[in-house]
């Protein structure tokens, strides 16, 4: 689990949970979606070339947020830079494919199969006879039995993340010959084939003082194309070079130099040659693609990272549309079912540009014109004598009035709409200058210079796909309102989840499909939409859930003390906070004032509110879990604007929309405030955007929103993992072994022996029994269709559950140097490292645009 800018892997992977008791739980058999499946939403995008195209030699420079604390990938401090590394050098049975599912990899195998079943289950893996480690020793039997050992959690002594799956295992024995390894299993074991990738070498594995500090700044043998040369802490960077011994299709680079770059400092990295490849952020997307435009006149090869004027939004037409939402929701009606927000921005993102240009010429006309009129009239009355000069006057100075006051309006909109990108919808309004075409800014800091049309960024290319994580909203249902599941369900039936995905992923003109499984992707074997269990966004039944569990509109609210918690979760102020500011930290409520409604309000702005830090897509392999790594992502960038709900954007204590305060449900002389707790940090505007979208919507059913800010690193540790929060925003990677690696994020929280709750990465801390048995049940069946069958029913239940709603996959966006080859926005395929480099001269890629179902 991640959110951008804080990695926590040690982590991927009641508290006063209350049944659906009286609740009818829709039908939880999962649908067949076996079509669904088939096909991802979008495919990866690394500019695909045959080797016979690219050249041999040369040194790729890519960027990782920092040098790896360890080597070892099955530590707890093992990062996304830990990933890379082991996928490069160490061999690994089963590899991912462009659908996230696993196959075979035929540089280490010949086979792998189950051969028998009873009395146990037993697979027998035969290795490639050319497979050896850099030190010339054959990979065999005693590597896989070291790694069985280590992992298996029955010597303390080692000190490792995780042990799922190898706990199964009761023996591993030599076959045949040196090139059959003989896995039995205590249990049966459905993931089998989640085990041994990366395999490390018995000297990594072999005694717990080398799995615990042998690996962690060097590797000394290898297996992979590439081996590790050196570790420089000092310069910020792991040099891989050439494995002589590989014996699979040659590496085409010489080298590939992992170089440690902030997230925020990585366009300038970009512009000064000192990097190849990097992750970047939108607003650093758009730089590289305005650089292309203005040094050839149209894009490069590649996608553009940005959809251009369909990013255009008109909030004022927004606006309108929301209140007829609104009262369409008062009648019972769907508008989700009839016409969505983003499909009025569509129709109009066309005119908002030239709207605004016309208002404005039309105010400094008018404006012109009215003070033309006051000096002819002042004149005339001159001549013509004083009662003629008081009339005219008068009537010259009110048309001036008036266009001064409109020309205000249209001056104050243009400042809105410049004063930071952190406060722009996400359906896209840009700031003005990337209208006009003009570059940039250059990097994301609060001191980044501007990037000129020549800059070093021309020679650059943004590839775009969508990452294999989606980002959810998590309901903490362990005390507070949230504590019963009809609130829960409430507020996941006001949510338009379409709207969300489209607010973060249309701009950057990648299909913005909401995610409709907690534990697959469209594209992997195991998804299937089973978003029915929980129902589609009703606002009536929203409200009639909340009037059920006895929140009622209108009731007596009780004056609270200071020091008296309210109905939601009240943790301490966000640290850092200097104010309730959305750009900046502490809280502000979304509707929460009874001013009235006709007060000016002006949009907060925040100049922190920059560049985004690291983010973290992390796995042994992809999708697996293990320490630090499988904490939260916190993703996103927003694109602010000056739409939106009056108040949403303001600091605490704006005045909020006439009614909004009597709108608030309230039991027991307390109003239903819920918690809902952001980073801070810069980086992650698009999930400030997203909590403030949702705080809208729960709104119009009468939830008020408390939304507080808080540092990047307290939000994980301090607020996440201890349960100080009602809603918070969170991302966790698809899995290929979802049975395996999800089962901790659904767990049923238990008591510990000290007496405290082991939600192991259950941080909504919601769980059912039925959830715990279906996972066991996928996990020891042997017959893949059951065990899809099975996870998918364990997803319906997890939906209907409401701790947690899937909202959109993650966007994964790369800058790639012109002419470099299949690498870039990888999506749910594993990198293939030997296959890496720089083209031809003259050679070209084939088409790799992103692709949408």
């Amino acid at each position: 689990m991640s959110h951008e800018g804080v990695g926590l892997r040690a982590v991927m992977r009641s508290a006063a949970f209350l049944t659906a008791g009286a609740l009818a739980v829709p039908a939880l058999a999962a649908c067949s979606a076996d079509d669904e499946a088939d096909r991802p939403v979008a495919v990866q995008d690394i500019a695909p070339a045959s080797r016979g195209l690219i050249a041999d030699g040369g040194t790729l420079r890519w960027a990782v947020d920092a040098v790896p604390e360890t080597l070892n990938a099955f530590q707890s401090d093992a990062d996304a830079a830990t990933t890379r590394v082991a996928g490069a050098v160490l061999p690994s049975m089963y590899r991912l494919d462009a659908n996230g599912r696993p196959q075979i990899n035929s540089d280490y195998l010949e086979s792998a199969k189950v051969v028998g079943t009873s009395p146990k289950q037993v697979v027998l893996y035969k290795l490639d006879q050319q497979a050896v480690w850099s030190d010339g020793r054959e990979i065999g039997a005693a590597d896989f039995a070291a790694q069985w050992r280590a992992l298996s959690g029955k010597d303390s002594a080692y000190w490792t993340a995780r042990n799922a799956g190898y706990d199964r295992i009761e023996k591993i024995e030599r076959g045949k010959n040196n090139l059959e390894v003989r896995v039995t299993f205590s249990r049966p074991y459905a993931d089998w084939k989640a085990l041994f990738s990366p395999l490390y070498p018995k000297d990594v594995m072999g005694t717990a003082d080398s799995f615990n500090d042998g690996a962690r700044r060097k590797l000394k043998v290898s297996a992979g194309p590439f081996a590790v040369k050196a570790v420089d802490r000092k310069t910020g960077q792991v040099r891989l070079t050439r494995n002589a011994r590989w014996w699979g299709r040659p590496s085409k680079l010489d080298e590939i130099d992992l170089v440690a770059v902030a997230r925020d400092k990585r366009a300038e990295a970009l512009a000064d040659g000192r990097l190849d490849l990097a992750e970047i952020d939108p607003a650093e997307a758009e730089q590289v693609t305005l650089a292309a435009r203005h040094k050839d006149g149209a894009p490069l090869q590649g996608a553009s990272a940005t959809s251009g004027e369909s990013g255009k939004a008109t909030s004022g037409k927004k606006d309108e549309k929301a209140e007829k939402d609104e009262s369409e929701e008062e009648d019972g009606k769907n508008p989700a079912d009839e016409k969505s927000d983003t499909d009025e921005t569509a129709e109009h993102e066309k005119t908002a540009k030239h709207e605004k240009t016309a208002e404005h010429e039309k105010s400094e006309k008018a404006e012109k014109t009215a003070k033309q009129e006051k000096a002819e009239k002042a004149e005339k009355s001159e001549k013509a004598g004083k009662g003629n000069k008081d009339e005219d006057s008068d009537k010259s100075e009110k048309a001036a009035e008036k266009a001064a006051e409109k020309g205000d309006k249209d001056e104050d909109g243009e400042k809105s709409g410049k004063s930071s990108r952190h406060e722009k919808t996400e359906d896209g309004d840009q700031d003005d200058e990337s209208e006009k075409g003009e570059s940039g800014t250059k990097g994301s800091g609060a001191g980044a210079t501007k990037a000129s049309p020549g800059s070093g960024l021309s020679g650059f290319v943004v590839r775009k796909s969508l990452e294999p994580a989606f980002t959810q909203l998590a309901l903490n249902g362990s005390e507070g309102p949230l504590a019963d599941e009809r609130v829960r369900r409430a507020v996941a039936r006001a949510l338009n989840r379409k709207e969300l995905a489209q607010a973060v992923l249309r701009p950057l003109g990648l299909p913005a499909e909401p995610v409709g499984s907690h534990l697959a992707l469209a594209g992997q074997a195991a998804y299937a939409d089973s978003s029915g269990a929980l129902g589609n966004q009703d606002a009536a039944e929203a409200r009639a859930l909340l009037a059920d569990a006895g929140w009622v509109p209108g009731g007596p609210i009780t004056e609270q003390k200071k020091t008296e918690k309210a109905a939601g979760s009240q943790g301490k102020k966000g640290d850092g906070a200097e104010d309730g500011r959305p750009g900046g930290g502490g809280t502000y409520v979304i509707g929460d004032d009874d001013k009235p409604s006709g007060v000016r309000r002006e949009p907060a702005q925040d100049p922190k509110d920059h560049a985004r830090k690291q983010e973290q897509q992390t796995g042994v392999r992809q999708g697996a879990h293990t320490g630090e790594q499988a904490a939260p992502h916190m993703d996103g960038r927003q694109y602010a604007g000056q739409g939106g709900l009056p108040g949403a954007y303001a600091p605490r204590g704006t005045a909020a929309p006439a009614g909004a305060a009597s709108n608030v449900l309230a039991k027991d002389g307390k109003p239903l405030a819920l918690r809902f707790v952001v980073p801070s940090g810069a980086g992650s505007e698009s999930l400030r955007l997203v909590a403030d979208r949702i705080a809208r919507m729960l709104q119009r059913v009468g939830v008020r929103t408390d939304i507080t800010k808080v540092s990047d690193e307290s939000y994980f540790k301090d607020h996440i993992a201890s349960g100080d929060y009602d809603l918070a925003l969170y991302s966790w990677p698809a899995s290929a072994f979802p049975a395996t690696d999800a089962r901790p994020i659904y767990a049923k929280p238990v008591p510990a022996a000290d007496g405290s709750l082991s939600v192991e990465q259950n941080y909504t801390r919601v769980g059912t029994d039925q959830v715990d048995q279906l996972f066991d049940q996928a996990l020891s069946t042997l017959d893949e269709d059951e065990e899809r069958s099975l996870v998918r029913k364990a997803d319906a239940r997890i939906w209907a559950a409401a701790g947690s709603i899937p909202l959109y996959q993650r966007p994964q966006l790369a800058a790639a140097r012109v002419g470099l080859a299949n690498t870039g926005a990888f999506g749910f395929q594993t990198p293939v490292y030997e296959d890496m480099g720089f083209l031809k001269k003259g050679a070209k890629p084939s088409a790799s645009p992103s692709k949408s179902r």
